[in-house]
């Protein structure tokens, strides 16, 4: 306990001391259980002071979420010869129920469909070189209703409804900013109070998202924030390289060349070719076009070809900056699988998908306090792992539990047993349940 309230002490710059003596008790509950993450559970394994009440009054306290993580990270986990990207993503958690702030349905990757539920959309940091995310930011998404929803689409049908064919006297028009979905003007405020606190102290250049983001909408907010989006396109994208014949003399210049087949490109777009267990790689990298792109695009296709069947399957991905190499383009978007880590730990061990409280105040801490977590449990970790690279959290938790239940027995005995004895007995209960033991075990002869 005294160790986890010395760490929070770089976060009382932000916080009550109140708060910061209820999220100890929290923490340390949290650190201890083996069960599911809800309030009761976590008053059942606190010291004293840390009764249901106390725990209930930490959940409903509006907290500065993102100040408390980036003063946490900036603190204890920031290494300045580290190089860092941001990411992005949402995590979606099944809810049962009506009445849980936030509750709608919500497409969950991991059951393929849309779900009941609640959704976060996280911005993280990456360590490019540590291989590691740390969540910095975490806001709950908000469906519109369908009956606004539904007028909203109206309106914009009227006011963009207009005559068919060209306008008399009208003229060629750069493209025009986008118009976002409901989804990014939610992100769009939530990236930009990303970008707030990072100024003046990390530059980041890069933010990976996946997939769904892969449209000229997201690029578009996202150069607007002042980054680089990386990405990947549909496998079935349409690409075009930039048209490279002679002006015929007459009507508009010509802006798309030949269509790109990604399963047959050019060799002088060939970047690296290796062969594998029989499977053939082959990378290619070029700047192209796409009709729904306003400008040129760094595109690079990873091709997979079965030698022995010829079987082909190919991955594109994408980035708005032109200079970026395909290594580490390639390298930054693998990268982003990273935040995953981070939801799976958060609803695993640190009660995203456990905690049943269903105010607006409430649900918020509930998420940031399982993300928050997940970068504490990153500190801890570290001094465990010089000496046992495999150190696990099952084995930090283990740790904890058998801490608590020796510090309890010891309470129980008329005498106190002498400072080396007690070391001895900590070491070998903390042991007890833990998959990768931290410490040689202790002679018993």
């Amino acid at each position: 306990m005294t160790e986890i309230v010395a760490l929070l002490q770089s976060i009382a710059p932000v916080i009550s001391t109140t708060v910061l003596r209820q999220l100890s008790q929290a923490v340390y509950g949290m650190l201890i259980s083996n069960g599911r993450i809800t309030m009761l559970e976590l008053s059942r394994w606190t010291e004293k002071g840390g009764s249901y009440r106390t725990i209930q009054r930490l959940y409903h306290t509006p907290m500065v979420w993102l100040q408390i993580q980036w003063m946490l990270f900036i603190s204890l986990l920031r290494r300045t010869d580290r190089e860092y990207i941001a990411a992005g993503d949402e995590v979606v958690l099944g809810k049962a129920g009506r009445a849980t702030y936030g509750l709608g349905r919500f497409f969950s990757s991991l059951q393929n469909r849309a779900i009941p539920g609640l959704s976060f959309f996280v911005f993280s940091l990456l360590d490019v070189q540590e291989r590691q995310s740390y969540p910095i930011q975490v806001v709950q998404m908000i469906k519109e209703p369908k009956q606004a929803k539904k007028k909203k689409k109206e309106k914009e049908t009227q006011a963009n409804k207009r005559p068919l064919g060209r306008p008399k006297g009208s003229k060629n028009k750069k493209k025009q900013a986008p118009i976002l979905s409901a989804e990014l003007l939610q992100i769009q405020p939530i990236l930009q109070a990303f970008l707030a606190v990072l100024k003046g102290v990390l530059t980041v250049r890069y933010l990976v998202m996946d997939g769904h983001f892969g449209n000229y909408p997201s690029a578009w907010m996202v150069l607007q924030a002042g980054l680089q989006l990386i990405s990947k396109f549909r496998s079935d994208a349409a690409l075009y390289e930039p048209f490279s014949g002679k002006y015929s003399g007459h009507g508009p210049r010509s802006k798309y060349g030949d269509k790109v087949n990604v399963c047959k490109m050019k060799k002088k777009y060939l970047k690296a070719d290796d062969v594998e267990a029989g499977i053939r790689t082959q990378i290619y990298q070029a700047a192209l076009l796409n009709r729904e792109f306003a400008s040129p695009i760094n595109v690079v296709v990873i091709l997979k070809t079965n030698l022995s069947t010829k079987k082909q399957a190919h991955v594109i991905l994408f980035s708005s900056d032109l200079e970026l190499s395909y290594e580490k383009l390639y390298d930054y978007y693998t990268l982003r699988f990273q935040i995953e880590f981070n939801f799976r730990d958060a609803k695993q061990y640190w009660g995203l998908d456990d905690f049943m409280n269903v105010k607006q105040t409430a649900v918020a801490n509930a998420a940031n306090l399982s993300f928050f977590m997940v970068n504490f449990s990153s500190i801890l970790l570290r001094q465990y792992r010089k000496n046992n690279p495999v150190f696990s959290i099952l084995d930090l938790k283990s740790h904890y539990r058998g801490c608590r239940y020796v510090a309890e027995t010891i309470k129980l005995l008329p005498r106190k047993p002498e400072g080396i004895l007690l070391t001895e007995i900590f070491q070998q209960i903390a042991r007890l349940g833990m998959v990768h033991p931290a410490f040689e075990p202790v002679s018993t002869a």
